[in-house]
C-alpha cells in the first residue's frame, strides 16, 4: 500500500503544529522522519496512521492490504505497551482476540512471529522477566502478527541503551528486508535513520513543515560495511546542517519548558 500526505496541518488550540505537509510514503519503503524536539513528528506520525484527524488536508491510501491482513495499520511504540499480567504469547495473541480467526489460525499465526523474532524459548516469560530489548521484540512480534500492510514506529529504540538499539534494529532490518512491510520511523536519531531509511524526511521546528525529502540509494544490507559506512557519512552531515540550527532553537525552547511533540 501507498500513503499519500496531501496539505497536512494540524493545531492544538492556538498551537500550529504542522503546516502544509506534502508527501507520499511508497510501497514496500521505510520512510524515516525527523527533526528538532517539538516539530511535530508524532503528530504527523498520528494523522498518517488514522489516530489524528488533521486540521487541514487529507491523507489517501492507494492500493490492497496483503492477503491475511487484519490490521492494515499498525504502530510500534517506545513504551512497549506490554500487559505485565500476560506471557509473551499472551501478549502477541491479543492483538489477534477480536478478530475471526479460528483457534488453529490464532496459534499458527502466534507461532509463526515468536518464530520469526526469536522469541519462541521465552514464550511462558513475563514481562517483568525480560530485559528492554526482548519486550520491544515482543512489540515487535505482535505487530507482525496481524500481517499489517503499513507499520508506524514511533521511536521505537529511543527507551534502549546503545548496545541493545544496534542489535535489535538490526533484527527489525532481517525482519522487513524479508517481508518489504511499507513502514514510517520518527526518530530523533540520525545514525537510525541512516541505518533503516529509503528515504528521510527532515521536518523544520514548530510550525512542522517539510523541509527536505532525502533519499538513501545504498542497500540496508550493505550500510555497516567500512565502506558503507564511509559512503553514508556524508549524508549524514547533510541531515545534521538541515537541522543542527534549529534543533539549537528548539532545545532552548524545551529546557524553558514549552510541551513539545517528536
Amino acid at each position: 500500500m501507498e500513503l499519500i500526505v496531501e496539505n497536512v496541518g494540524h493545531r492544538y488550540g492556538d498551537v500550529l503544529a504542522l503546516e502544509r505537509i506534502d508527501l507520499a510514503v511508497r510501497e514496500g519503503e521505510i520512510l524515516a522522519v525527523i527533526g528538532p524536539s517539538g516539530c511535530g513528528k508524532s503528530t504527523l506520525l498520528g494523522i498518517m496512521g488514522g489516530i489524528l484527524q488533521p486540521t487541514e488536508g487529507r491523507v489517501l491510501v492507494k492500493g490492497e492490504p496483503p492477503p491475511g491482513s487484519l490490521n492494515p495499520f499498525t504502530y510500534i511504540f517506545q513504551d512497549f505497551a506490554l500487559l505485565p499480567w500476560r506471557t509473551v504469547e499472551g501478549n502477541v495473541a491479543l492483538a489477534l482476540e477480536h478478530h475471526p480467526l479460528s483457534t488453529k489460525e490464532r496459534a499458527a499465526r502466534v507461532e509463526d512471529v515468536l518464530a520469526r523474532t526469536g522469541l519462541l524459548e521465552f514464550r511462558t516469560a513475563f514481562p517483568k522477566q525480560l530485559s528492554g530489548g526482548m519486550r520491544q521484540r515482543v512489540g515487535i512480534a505482535r505487530a507482525l502478527a496481524v500481517r499489517p500492510a503499513i507499520l508506524f514506529l514511533d521511536e521505537p529504540l529511543s527507551a534502549l541503551d546503545a548496545q541493545t538499539r544496534d542489535l535489535l534494529m538490526e533484527d527489525f532490518l532481517k525482519l522487513w528486508l524479508a517481508q518489504r512491510t511499507t513502514a514510517v520511523y520518527v526518530t530523533h536519531n540520525l545514525s537510525e535513520a541512516l541505518r533503516v531509511a529509503d528515504r528521510v524526511a527532515v521536518l523544520s521546528r514548530r510550525p512542522g513543515r517539510l523541509r527536505e525529502l532525502v533519499s538513501i540509494d545504498l542497500p540496508q544490507a550493505e550500510r555497516t560495511s567500512a565502506a558503507g559506512q564511509a559512503k553514508l557519512a556524508p549524508l549524514g552531515q547533510t541531515l545534521w546542517e538541515l537541522i543542527k540550527a534549529e534543533a539549537q532553537v528548539a532545545e532552548r525552547e524545551v529546557r524553558k519548558g514549552d510541551e513539545s511533540d517528536g
